[in-house]
């Protein structure tokens, strides 16, 4: 007898059996829905992070190229305004220079024509100073002439009559000397001597003619003197003007000026040499104060180290009286703090040293976990819910929070259909009826 599946039950075809309702399965499907969509919520936000993400770092590129350029017109502007600057400083500086330089060639044309103008000057004054004097001695000896004609003249002795050539001529003589000294820068004070003896004795005969000899008179006789001394000496000052320009002698007005010249460099030597002294010991005084200022600045250094860091200290002053160091250096105090401490950077210790890597340690640990909670990235999407009350009512039912009692007849009826599938499945196989 072969197993066959029934297709009729008392003459009536069977039906297909309705799916029962599986708890398990049911809950089994929830999970998987929920798990789907809290992964899909999961990569929703993620897209949706990564998207804001992006559009912030697009708008943080895009306002760093904004700020980029702004900062390069910026920069533009300002180069611009640079070059603006210093090709108008230049042409001020060349128009300062071409100015300066107009002013000194202007300035060097118009002392070149006062120059010009001085010598021309100096040449006329000169050429009527020379034909002045010469003038004047010729004069002279028209005028002196005459007079010793008449007192040296006697029929009895007519050779006298080359008397006044020999006073008169002796004076012209020695002044052609003096003039000849002055050209070959010889000594010229034995000719000037000469000159005034000759006009002295000349002068004196003709003041003597006039007083003794009633035909001259006294008149003709002192003009005759004047005239004899009047000659060469004008003759003299003019060769002697001659000889000091020839000698490079400066005239009065030259010592004047040299010698205020000299008074005013005196004096600007003077204040200069007051103002450097006085530089001097101001620089003086600042060194002090610097020295002054180091000695108590190593003082109060060394009374800190000695009170903070005495183990330190100690050390360093070993080193300094080894080294013949007047003062702990940093260097020296550096080389104790590392043979102490073993910590190359002064002012940390090993417990420091300690204290602050285990803070590093622990900011590390706080950055790189996961954020959790309602901060978390995933839990800040969701909305949060807020807690009833444990005291609030049973809001399910308005029965003030108890359970309805269940009885007889609240669920709803099975099926016919069913209720046979479940009488089948609770009978035995081998007792159930066959088809055939």
């Amino acid at each position: 007898m072969t197993a066959t599946s029934v297709e009729k039950v008392n003459g009536t075809p069977k039906t297909s059996p309705e799916p029962r309702f599986d708890p398990v399965a049911l809950a089994e499907a929830e999970a998987i829905r929920t798990r789907a969509a809290a992964e899909a919520d999961a990569v929703r936000v993620e897209a949706e992070g990564k998207a804001d993400a992006e559009r912030a770092l697009a708008a943080e590129k895009a306002e760093k190229e904004r700020l980029a350029n702004e900062r390069a017109a910026m920069r533009l502007e300002k180069d611009k305004a640079d070059h603006r600057a210093h090709l108008a400083k230049k042409a001020a500086e060349t128009a300062k220079a071409n100015a300066e330089e107009e002013k000194a060639n202007k300035a060097a044309a118009e002392e070149a024509a006062a120059e010009a103008k001085r010598a021309v000057e100096q040449r006329r004054a000169e050429h009527w100073w020379k034909w002045g004097a010469r003038g004047i001695y010729a004069v002279g000896l028209v005028i002196a002439a005459p007079v010793q004609f008449m007192h040296f003249w006697d029929p009895n002795r007519p050779f006298l009559i080359a008397a006044p050539a020999l006073l008169e001529g002796l004076a012209l003589v020695l002044a052609l000397g003096a003039a000849w000294a002055v050209a070959h820068r010889r000594d010229v004070a034995p000719y000037r001597i000469g000159i005034m003896v000759g006009a002295a004795i000349a002068a004196a005969i003709n003041m003597y003619g006039g007083l003794s000899d009633d035909r001259i008179g006294f008149n003709a006789g002192l003009i005759g003197a004047i005239a004899s001394l009047g000659g060469p000496i004008v003759l003299m000052a003019y060769e002697h003007g001659i000889a000091q320009k020839a000698d490079g002698i400066p005239s009065w007005r030259e010592r004047r000026a040299a010698a205020k010249a000299e008074q005013e460099a005196s004096a600007a030597r003077e204040k200069a040499r007051i103002e450097r002294r006085a530089a001097e010991v101001s620089a003086a005084a600042e060194r002090v104060a610097r020295e002054t200022a180091a000695v108590e600045e190593q003082a109060r250094k060394d009374a800190d180290r000695k009170a903070d860091h005495d183990d330190v200290w100690k050390v360093a002053n070993a080193l300094r009286a080894a080294r013949g160091s007047q003062y702990v250096t940093e260097q020296i105090w550096a080389e104790a703090w590392l043979l102490v401490t073993g910590c190359r950077t002064v002012g940390i210790r090993p417990e420091i040293e300690a204290q602050s890597r285990a803070a590093q340690a622990h900011m590390r640990t706080v950055t790189d976990a996961p954020v959790l909670g309602s901060l978390s990235q995933i839990n800040s999407q969701r909305p949060t819910r807020e807690k009833k009350d444990p005291n609030a009512p049973d809001g399910r039912r308005n029965n003030g929070g108890t359970p309805p009692r269940r009885t007889a007849g609240d669920a709803p009826p099975q099926s016919p259909l069913a209720r046979t599938q479940a009488r089948l499945e609770r009978t035995p196989k081998n007792t159930r009826p066959s088809d055939n």
